[in-house]
């Protein structure tokens, strides 16, 4: 008699980073440094074609960079824990993206997810209607960059307060230092631009910056959109995509999502292993990433018909 498996063998175990976990991690760091630097060298061509290809990899590599921050902030890339703000904070830097605000909203997200009390760090809503509007905001995420410049702002001046519950001192005095970085940062690109070094911030940053932006959008997208939101049951409310190889690095295993919050301090490297599971008892699970966006298309097809009457 076949034996039948009912519930999750491995999806839900817990696993400590190991010394090859450590390593996997730090070789994904270099194949981003590689590809910025590749990207850097081509958008300062003089050459427009080679400038535009310079620009796409420098944004690709920036939205890529948060997408390994994201795995900083869970703690699960190295074994030295210090390490993690230290080469996060560098990750985010591109995009403005804190590090320990990041953390500290996003644990809070795992926590509460399926509840009215979860706080996503990204803006998107994805228990609002899909629509056109709604995915062409979530490309160009302009509320998060008034957002950062009001931390920045409030920050600089000491009066930077946590608004999504109760926070430690120290992460605090951590979110206030980050995001007075990122007023350095921009006075810096500021500066450049009226000594002259105007063009070079454009190519290497502003526009990676807008190319990053939708980039970033697409790889959170699929995580919870047209999932059961009302449900706190993980196998519901939350969607992995099997994908590919170059679908899996590029997005630090965001695809297998069910899997990342099942075990969220899992190494991402090894969340592989756990998507048997995930598809035999998962409710929302595609292959690939046409897959999903097609499901996306429909919906919005859906809710413009219905708006139209």
């Amino acid at each position: 008699m076949s034996h039948l498996t009912t519930s999750p063998q491995l999806l839900f175990q817990r696993a400590a980073v190991r010394a090859r976990d450590e390593a996997v991690f730090a070789g994904k760091l270099c194949v981003l440094a590689v590809l910025v630097a590749a990207g850097a060298v081509l958008a300062v061509q003089s050459s427009y074609p080679a400038a535009a290809c310079g620009v796409v990899i420098l944004g690709a590599a920036y939205a890529h960079g948060v997408e390994l921050q994201h795995q900083c902030l869970h703690h699960s890339a190295f074994r030295n824990a210090r390490l993690h703000r230290i080469v996060g904070v560098p990750l985010g830097t591109p995009m403005l993206v804190s590090y320990s605000h990041y953390r500290v909203r996003h644990l809070q997200h795992h926590r509460y997810l399926g509840t009215p009390q979860d706080t996503e760090f990204f803006g998107f809503d994805t228990r609002k209607p899909l629509t056109l509007g709604a995915l062409a905001k979530g490309l160009f995420d302009v509320s998060r960059l008034v957002a950062v410049a009001r931390d920045v702002a409030a920050c600089a001046t000491g009066r930077w307060q946590y608004d999504m519950g109760q926070i430690a001192p120290k992460s605090r005095r951590a979110i206030i230092a980050e995001y007075r970085w990122f007023g350095a940062f921009v006075a810096l690109l500021v500066a450049a631009s009226l000594l002259g070094e105007g063009s070079l911030v454009v190519r290497l940053w502003l526009l990676p910056f807008l190319v990053a932006m939708p980039l970033h959008f697409l790889v959170e997208l699929p995580e919870h959109i047209l999932c059961d939101t009302s449900s706190i049951d993980v196998l519901r409310n939350t969607r992995s995509i099997t994908g590919s190889w170059i679908t899996t690095w590029y997005t630090n295993g965001n695809n297998l999502h069910i899997e990342h919050h099942a075990a969220m301090n899992v190494p991402i490297n090894r969340l592989r292993e756990r998507h048997d599971d995930v598809r035999e008892f998962g409710v929302n699970v595609q292959r690939t990433y046409a897959e999903f966006f097609a499901i996306v298309a429909r919906e919005v097809w859906r809710n413009r018909k219905a708006a139209n009457g």
